[in-house]
């Protein structure tokens, strides 16, 4: 990973400010409370959100409600730009989150940005959901942090270092294996109680397979009785069908009897109604035979009525004109008043701008007003002419309607007069069909007669129909209730089966069970004899292996830190040991020098192990130091020059107040705080 620019908005003492990070050594430098640090909180912010426990107030610019940051870095040569804003609302939270990759962007949620970040980094999946310790102690950890673990408790130190070196497995496989002995304890419970009743189950299945051998003799029997009593049901049951087709035909004839009577019915309704049609048309002959239709008399109406809707289209057009003229005249007044108006206000000319004359000015009001009179006796007689014209039409519309009623009146009668023909042939044709409906009766009712002659005959098998009908129904009494004792043995010889069955299995499940628990013990005793002491084992070796390792390399770097006669070594839980002529010196008694190249040490060590375990991390040619030569004396500040070149990284980030460290990099980067806001030099 490679830090190109970063862009802050709004963030602690900055309002805008644009840093770009050259490769080599950069050294950020000002004075104390310049904003020096706030520029890695950033870069940090920008890679991974806000960090748990972590207020986002301690972000924002007092005042403020909303900022962010932008921030362009490389990774395996892809360009990287990612975004994140923070908004104040109730509490201050983060509000936006983009990334560009090689020009293509996504705005996706905060946890989707971190978990891309990590896979861009290639750090190991089981961080995705933890705190960033793998970038605080391989790329930046704020001094005083590293101080912090120094001196905390061995076991929160042996934890963490579980976690970062990536072997917390050992210790996870250690406690799943105490759970898994455990569960192998209660499954071994559980199976002796299942293999308690192998011995009463066994001769259990025993007594109910003789049982059931018992049973199958008994089906034989009943299933006999059965047959016969369904061979019985059978014929008493052809010889009610024999009977019941009897029935069936009487069924019929009654039937065909009722069909037939229901048609002379209907035909008789007919025949009725046809009556009353003729009775109706007769009346109706009868009414116009006085009628007479008068074709000329009709036509010398149609003449009138067309002359006078002719004239009431001429006063129409003629009313339509008289109206014109009168809008006509009445908006010439109209513009004449205007123009009055408009004179009686002018003293000078608008176009030669001489002033007007009095008498010039009444000379045409004159003229104006005799128009404005004109027009008014005008619009008098065209009123009267209109007034005239709408009475015309009235007596014209009222005389229209009466000559159209009378037109409807003549041509009414002379449908009438067409219809009469159709009528009495009408008439002629319902007389025909009353006759054709007469004698179908009179078929109908000799068929009739002819089925009553057959029904004698069969009404001699009503009672011996009843007499099979008892017979079935006592056949198929019997038959079920043999049937009943077939299936019921049947069912108890299933029940018995699937008992037996069950009992089998169980028998069977019992027997594998023990097999099981037999498997059980061999197991718990694997797992407590032989397999956790091997990963107890394997653990201890391991640490014991990264214990000298990080001993060794935190002894190396300390050893360029500091010229005097000291030892030091990591003891089994990681602290950090200090000797001086074979007495062990406690950490509170050292200086502040002393206690900053400690910290200093262990973090670059445990820098040098990271990648070491973790090759194939992207950040392994990055660091950044804050403040990593607080309280060092002049001696110290010129073997930091060593401890820099020695680090050997692709860019190195260090946070410094210190004027001596100018000398030491490669690019200076100056801040500084002007009425509160800090900015780049």
């Amino acid at each position: 990973m490679k830090l190109r620019k970063i862009t802050l908005k709004n963030i602690r003492s900055y309002k805008h400010q644009e840093v770009e990070f050259p490769e080599g050594s950069i050294l950020l430098s000002g004075d104390i409370g310049s904003g020096k640090t706030s520029i890695l909180l950033a870069i940090e912010f920008a890679l991974f959100g806000l960090q748990p426990g972590q207020k986002g107030a301690s972000l924002l610019r007092n005042g403020e409600t909303s900022g962010g940051v932008v921030m362009e870095l490389e990774i395996d040569g892809k360009n990287i730009i990612i975004e994140r804003t923070i908004k104040k609302g109730k509490t201050v939270s983060q509000d936006y989150c983009s990334v560009v990759i090689d020009g293509i962007k996504k705005e996706i949620s905060v946890m989707e940005l971190k978990s891309l970040i990590l896979e861009l980094l290639n750090y190991p999946p089981e961080f995705s959901k933890k705190q960033n310790l793998l970038y605080k102690f391989t790329v930046y950890t704020p001094q005083e942090e590293m101080k912090e673990i120094i001196l905390q408790d061995s076991e929160t130190r042996i934890n963490t270092l579980r976690h970062i070196f990536g072997i917390d497995k050992y210790k996870k496989i250690l406690e799943n294996a105490s759970l898994l002995v455990l569960k192998v304890r209660e499954e071994k419970k559980l199976k002796e109680g299942v293999i308690s009743s192998l011995e009463a189950d066994k001769i259990n299945l025993l007594e109910k397979e003789n049982d059931l051998e018992m049973k199958y003799h008994n089906l034989s029997s009943v299933e006999k009785e059965f047959f016969i009593k369904a061979e019985a049901r059978k014929k008493v049951q052809e010889e009610k069908e024999k009977v019941q087709g009897k029935m069936d035909e009487k069924s019929k004839i009654l039937g065909e009897i009722e069909k037939a009577e229901i048609k002379i019915m209907n035909k008789k309704e007919n025949i009725s109604y046809n009556d009353r049609l003729i009775n109706q048309l007769k009346m109706q002959i009868e009414e116009m035979e006085d009628v007479k239709f008068d074709i000329s008399a009709l036509k010398s109406l149609e003449n009138e009525l067309n002359l006078g809707k002719k004239e009431k289209e001429e006063l129409n057009n003629r009313d339509l004109e008289v109206s014109s003229q009168l809008s006509s005249l009445n908006l010439r007044n109209q513009e004449n008043n205007s123009l009055k108006l408009k004179i009686s206000h002018i003293d000078t000319c608008p176009t030669c701008l001489q002033k007007v004359d009095i008498s010039y000015k009444n000379n045409v009001l004159r003229q104006v007003n005799s128009d404005i009179e004109e027009n008014r006796k005008k619009m008098g007689f065209l009123e009267k002419e209109k007034k005239i014209i709408i009475e015309k039409k009235s007596e014209i519309d009222l005389k229209i309607s009466n000559m159209e009623r009378k037109i409807r009146e003549q041509n009414l009668v002379k449908i009438k007069l067409q219809n009469l023909d159709d009528k009495q042939a009408r008439m002629l044709e319902i007389q025909k069909t009353n006759g054709a409906l007469d004698g179908e009766i009179s078929i109908l009712n000799k068929n009739i007669g002819i089925f009553q002659g057959s029904l004698a005959d069969l009404n001699k098998f009503d009672g011996i129909f009843n007499e099979k009908i008892k017979e079935f129904e006592l056949a198929v009494k019997q038959e079920k209730s043999a049937e009943i004792k077939v299936v019921e043995l049947k069912k108890e010889i299933e029940v018995f089966s699937r008992q037996i069955e069950e009992l089998r299995n169980r028998i069977k499940k019992t027997e594998e069970a023990k097999k099981q628990m037999d498997y059980l013990i061999g197991l718990e005793n694997w797992i407590s004899g032989k397999f956790v002491p091997l990963i107890s084992f394997i653990e201890k070796n391991v640490m014991l292996k990264l214990k000298s390792e990080f001993s060794k390399l935190f002894a190396e770097w300390f050893s360029m830190l500091v010229s005097e006669s000291f030892t030091v070594y990591l003891n089994e839980d990681f602290t950090p040991t200090i000797e001086q002529q074979d007495y062990e010196i406690d950490y509170s008694y050292l200086s502040g020098g002393e206690r900053t190249a400690i910290a200093l040490a262990y973090r670059l060590a445990l820098n040098q192990m990271i990648n070491s375990l973790l090759g194939k991390i992207k950040t392994r040619d990055i660091v950044i130091l804050d403040e990593p030569t607080d309280g060092f004396s002049s001696q110290q500040l010129d073997k930091m020059r060593d401890v820099l070149q020695q680090l050997n990284v692709k860019q190195l980030i260090i946070v410094s107040h210190e004027p001596k460290i100018e000398s030491f990099v490669e690019n200076i980067i100056r801040f500084k705080k002007v009425n509160g806001v800090s900015v780049k030099e």
